[in-house]
């Protein structure tokens, strides 16, 4: 099965558009089937709707998210463009580009968050920057070196654009650390590499693309991503003593390329403090890791024989 995912950014019950799915459903005589190719709608935690896109097309299908998304007032998020191979697999199946197939399904008129985007082509820039919806796209730089892509996403190109580029992980898969401070390090080293220009992607620029910019790409750049008056209040306290640290010369530099996450020793997101001294406070972490010991081994289980999921470029 396979179900493509829209969710809002909030701190009450999620807004949820789960679409390309089959849904158990019951009727008032207890009997139940099965909605194949449904799309559910949830709003305040609870079920709006229940609606069928039975037997359409993959063009057609995102067309439906983004009639729903824009019907229901909700954000889009989805992996696309995440390397040069779609959008050569794109070009020779459909003759477009995967930006284009977006285009014309209408999800570049929604507030859409792209993940990766490395294949995004000089050709999509006009595309994207006439896309009347909010368009963001994420980076997650630490996979796509392990997976040895050739490229990265095109951040100078996009910014010049006016398109807002947030930092991310990706899946433990693909990432391993989870590190979101390493991936602004890595942001900055590779753009540098990719450009060849050392000046591009300052400390001071890889610093606003890891606040201010994923804000703006999660929809939330009027709330938070800068500490200013009536914005939430999201901190992070960040200690510089360590020997990596010194001396700082520019603090900028040093919070991008000296110091890692473990630096962090409180955080506070929303004026609630979930991190004091390095001590997490709304977590058990002994008990969560004895519970992920014990579901581990299913986890891990690949007697089946099988693939976990089939990936068509």
């Amino acid at each position: 099965m396979t179900a493509s995912y829209v969710g809002s950014v909030s701190h009450s019950p999620a807004d949820l558009l789960i679409t390309g799915c089959t849904v158990l459903v019951h009727d008032d005589q207890e009997r139940i089937r099965f909605e194949r190719d449904a799309a559910i709608v949830v709003r305040d935690g609870r079920v709006e709707s229940v609606t069928s896109a039975a037997d359409v097309t993959d063009v057609v299908g995102l067309a439906a998210t983004a009639r729903l998304a824009l019907e229901h007032g909700l954000p889009v998020h989805l992996h696309a463009v995440e390397n040069r191979d779609q959008t050569d697999t794109s070009l020779s199946r459909n003759g477009v580009t995967p930006i284009e197939v977006l285009d014309r399904a209408g999800l570049l008129d929604t507030d859409l968050l792209i993940a990766h985007g490395t294949g995004i082509t000089d050709h999509d820039l006009p595309v994207l920057e006439r896309a009347s919806g909010r368009t963001a796209v994420a980076t997650a730089p630490r996979g796509y070196l392990k997976f040895a892509w050739p490229d990265t996403t095109p951040i100078r190109a996009l910014r010049e654009i006016g398109i807002p580029v947030g930092l991310a992980t990706d899946g433990a898969a693909s990432n391993n650390s989870l590190d979101v401070w390493e991936s602004m390090a890595l942001t900055s080293l590779i753009q540098k590499s990719t450009e060849g220009d050392p000046r591009w992607l300052t400390s001071r620029q890889a610093l606003h693309h890891a606040t201010l910019q994923s804000a703006r790409a999660v929809g939330l750049g009027d709330s938070i991503g800068s500490i200013a008056p009536g914005r939430r209040a999201d901190i992070v306290l960040v200690d510089l003593t360590g020997p990596h640290t010194q001396p700082v010369h520019d603090l900028a530099a040093t919070l991008v390329h000296s110091a890692r996450s473990a630096d962090v020793r409180t955080t506070i997101v929303d004026g609630r403090v979930l991190m004091r001294d390095r001590e997490l406070l709304t977590l058990d972490v002994p008990a969560v890791v004895r519970e992920l010991g014990e579901r581990l081994p299913a986890l891990v289980d690949r007697s089946h024989g099988r693939r976990i999921q089939e990936y068509d470029t």
